[in-house]
């Protein structure tokens, strides 16, 4: 019996300096889209997703329309392999939602690319406009993670699997929380290396302004179902569509339960598309069994085109 499969879009902190480089020397329609979006953007981003340095290459700016752009290379390669194939339903980790949208044809690739990097500056501003600040909380139930999160006045980024879960806002209030997480019987809570409170009230700078961008731009019904991280389910009209990718900015990343929408589906082949295997190893920790692979090179793209023959 054919499988379903689910794409897995990576969110940024997946990126890495070369990420694309081999696939689009070996994939033509690969290198076509990273070219095609040198010409969109009038600069290389190519040369910074390829050659970094990482610095550059990780300012939000930069970073979100490389993972953007990479991702659907992945696909593109993976289709000039393995040929058309099915797809149930896509995700994608915060930026990553937007790339699922992209392979759904919710957008086309350069409209998709204009807002993704418009989504990246305004970040970029909010980021350099308030000191933010973001924490894992790891052995953690959602419940007291939120009465830390209500403790301390900072926000709940990202759920990402169970026993980990992300809070986000004011440096010295995440600092605190961190300091306090033990005593909300939280196992271990560690600061990470990020450039300002993403998904959180911080953002809000960035949420305002992504409003025209969006309603502007041309959408259509997107191909395959995509889940929101707004809501974990899956958004299907226009209007409905628009308003999960404005609130995504500062709403909490469900991304948990994104996966179990997914498994609900009766998804049972994953494909994570995009540098890294975080993705993979998050749908693990919450079905251990779940077969998935990761695609990010020209040796993973043959490796999932193997599989799919197998199907």
């Amino acid at each position: 019996m054919a499988k379903k499969i689910a794409l897995l879009f990576a969110g940024q902190g997946a990126q890495s300096v070369g990420m694309g480089r081999d696939l689009a020397a070996h994939h033509p329609a690969a290198g076509e889209l990273f070219q095609h979006a040198d010409q969109i953007l009038g600069r290389s981003l190519s040369g910074i997703a390829w050659n970094g340095p990482l610095e550059e290459l990780t300012k939000t700016s930069n970073c979100q329309p490389a993972l953007y752009v990479h991702g659907l290379a992945c696909l593109a390669a993976l289709r000039g392999v393995a040929g058309d194939f099915a797809i149930e339903a896509a995700a994608g980790l915060s930026l990553g939602e937007w790339t699922a949208h992209a392979a759904a044809g919710t957008f086309g690739f350069a409209t998709g690319l204009k807002l993704v990097e418009t989504r990246g500056r305004l970040m970029d501003a909010a980021c350099a406009a308030t000191a933010g600040a973001m924490a894992a909380m790891i052995g953690a139930d959602e419940n007291s993670v939120r009465a830390l999160a209500a403790a301390t006045d900072v926000d709940v980024a990202n759920i990402n699997a169970p026993g980990q879960i992300v809070i986000s806002g004011e440096a010295s209030k995440v600092e605190m929380a961190v300091s306090l997480a033990k005593e909300h019987g939280i196992r271990r809570a560690t600061l990470l290396n990020v450039a300002g409170a993403y998904h959180s009230r911080l953002m809000n700078s960035a949420y305002e302004q992504l409003e025209e961008p969006l309603l502007e731009a041309e959408l259509s019904a997107p191909r395959f179902a995509v889940m929101s991280n707004v809501t974990g389910g899956v958004v299907e009209t226009l209007p409905e569509i628009r308003t999960a990718l404005q609130d995504q900015v500062t709403s909490t990343v469900r991304w948990s339960d994104c996966l179990e929408a997914l498994l609900v589906r009766g998804c049972d082949f994953f494909i994570e598309l995009g540098p890294g295997e975080v993705l993979a190893g998050l749908l693990r920790r919450t079905r251990k069994d779940a077969e998935v692979i990761s695609v990010s090179d020209p040796a993973s793209v043959h490796a999932c085109a193997e599989k799919l023959r197998e199907r």
